[in-house]
């Protein structure tokens, strides 16, 4: 029987969606071994209730927190895991859950019946609604009492382009880390006022292709962006470097190595005094760096870019 081209189509996205939510497994393993304290708290957002995530680090002294935006697949449970190492890494974590009260019944992310109806209302949530989300979790994760009141944002796939746009509404911002997510407007990153810092896949084309007008744009605006591309990693490597089903070297090392990056640039925000101008962080050369060099067959599925 031969499947026509739309419903061949249809069972792609039937089984990315099924392989997403059984990787799921692995990371709801990882999140009940973890030491580490976690809680949910709710948020108040444009008047309405946003239900957030949260992960405090095991340390003596207070921590740079940090906004972490999920992937198009919402606040998953590799999301979760995701807030999980940046707070065994030393610091306070909030994933807020975009999807807060859109579900079936007034849920999120977890009462939808399948990931391809998340990655629907992911991608057609409005820009300003998601920014009025972040900052009710940026305002809140700055000011809890483990916090040393200096913020920095992070994003994946999706997430990673909401990172991008979030410098450029957000304004007390230490850096922001954008893995394979696409860039704001050129008239935007005229209000971008920290570094940024890029981490993409090799194997990502689509995403790829942004980056060269990127560098261009930012350059003329006066900012600092620093991608780095990881050979032999595709879209998404973040979450599949981790995952044990994995089979692509590329995207365990770009995972490894982009970890370590994220977390020196971080390491150099905690040495910093509150307040302080990030001049001193800047450095606008782009750098590259070179993996193994097999492709991944796992994406985020975004769609596109209109609705980052």
């Amino acid at each position: 029987m031969r499947l026509s081209l739309k419903t061949a189509a249809a069972a792609v996205i039937v089984c990315a969606s099924t392989a997403v939510i059984h990787a799921q497994d692995w990371a709801v393993k990882k999140l009940d071994a973890s030491p580490r304290h976690h809680e949910y708290v709710t948020l108040q957002a444009g008047g309405k209730p946003i239900q957030a995530f949260v992960v405090y680090p095991e340390v003596k002294n207070k921590a740079t927190a940090v906004v972490l935006i999920p992937e198009i697949f919402g606040l998953s449970a590799w999301a979760k895991t995701m807030a999980d190492d940046l707070a065994a890494a030393g610091y306070v974590v909030i994933a807020p859950d975009v999807l807060s009260g859109m579900g079936p019944n007034g849920g999120g992310t977890d009462s939808f019946a399948s990931m391809d109806a998340v990655t629907k209302a992911v991608s057609g949530l409005d820009n300003s609604v998601v920014m009025a989300d972040l900052d009710a979790a940026a305002d809140y994760i700055k000011k809890v009492p483990a916090a040393n009141g200096k913020l920095a944002v992070t994003g994946f796939c999706w997430g990673g382009g909401k990172s991008f746009a979030f410098a450029t509404h957000r304004k007390d911002l230490s850096a922001a880390f954008v893995f394979y997510g696409p860039p704001p407007s050129d008239a935007d990153m005229a209000n971008i006022n920290v570094p940024i810092y890029g981490f993409y896949a090799g194997n990502d084309a689509r995403i790829d292709a942004t980056i060269p007008a990127t560098i261009t744009a930012m350059k003329a605006a006066g900012k600092t962006y620093e991608p780095v591309t990881y050979d032999g990693a595709g879209h998404g490597f973040m979450r599949a470097g981790v995952d044990p089903t994995n089979t692509v070297e590329g995207n365990k090392t770009a995972r490894e190595q982009g970890f370590a990056r994220m977390k020196a640039e971080l390491a150099k925000i905690d040495k910093m005094p509150a307040g302080k101008p990030h001049a001193a962080l800047y450095s606008p050369v782009p750098r590259k760096k070179a993996v193994a060099d097999k492709a991944s067959a796992m994406q985020c599925h975004d769609m596109n870019m209109s609705g980052m």
